[in-house]
């Protein structure tokens, strides 16, 4: 099938899905507001086969090292998935399945699928990472750029309440040392022992809730237009300090679920 954008529709909700366009969600509304930006940064990007920097854009698979390009120097940023065109398994009115082959600068083969599920209320994004033949390591995540403010009025607010707090080095990755959360603003990788719950409160308007399974969110507020709560399956630079292995009888899985209610 082509990799043409599709639109999905529930209820008041729409959200689109540009396989074409590294697999992200485009764009998300409800009651025709849109909640993601656009432009330049924009949409719900998927993180895969990493999440964040990768130190040196190196990584090692067991003894084997491998080196990916640098595209945030020093280091390796948010996996090669996003700049790929992705193909459309199938869709219906409220889901679409679309898929990414790992290619070069990936160093093994093997698939990532993407399962869109609207409802009036929810998006629900699962994902998962087959290999085709060697195990590796991999993380998944999402990269959701929310509109700070919804067409004027007051800014979102972003709560939570995370075990620890990631300590930043001056190269921008955690240097293993965990700390108690420090307030805003943030470009930050929390610990979420009993999954991740962060909501945003666009006061008035909106109060919307990214949940996962998973233990790790990072939140990035430093931008002016947009807050980012980014859940994926370990911290950066996890293909070194925590990998998660795909191997052909165990895939890589995660999900994440967005939930609304209007105030």
């Amino acid at each position: 099938m082509s990799n043409e954008d599709i639109t999905l529709t529930a209820g008041d909700a729409q959200a689109t899905v540009q396989p074409g366009n590294g697999g992200r969600i485009g764009g998300l509304k409800v009651d025709g507001v849109e909640l993601l930006r656009q432009g330049d940064k924009f949409g719900c990007f998927p993180m895969v086969p990493w999440c964040g920097r990768t130190r040196d854009g190196r990584f090692l698979n067991g003894s084997t090292p491998h080196q990916l390009p640098l595209n945030s120097p020093p280091h390796a940023i948010h996996g090669t998935a996003r700049d790929a065109a992705w193909r459309t398994a199938r869709t219906s009115a409220d889901e679409a399945v679309i898929t990414y082959d790992l290619v070069d600068p990936w160093p093994y083969s093997g698939r990532v699928t993407q399962v869109v599920k609207l409802t009036e209320d929810s998006l629900t994004l699962t994902m998962s990472v087959e290999t085709y033949g060697d195990s590796f390591p991999a993380q998944i995540g999402w990269h959701p750029w929310f509109n700070r403010t919804l067409g004027g009025g007051e800014g979102a607010r972003v709560d939570f309440s995370a075990a620890w707090q990631e300590e930043r080095g001056d190269d921008h990755l955690p240097t293993g040392r965990r700390i108690d959360p420090r307030p805003s603003p943030w470009d930050d990788c929390f610990g979420m022992p009993d999954g991740v719950d962060v909501t945003l409160t666009w006061p008035g308007r909106l109060e919307l809730n990214v949940a996962s399974r998973e233990q790790w969110v990072v939140v990035y507020d430093e931008q002016e237009a947009a807050v980012c709560v980014e859940p994926q399956t370990g911290p950066p630079n996890g293909l070194n300090t925590l990998p998660r292995l795909v191997t052909p009888i165990d895939p890589l899985e995660a999900a994440t679920t967005w939930t609304w209610r209007r105030l």
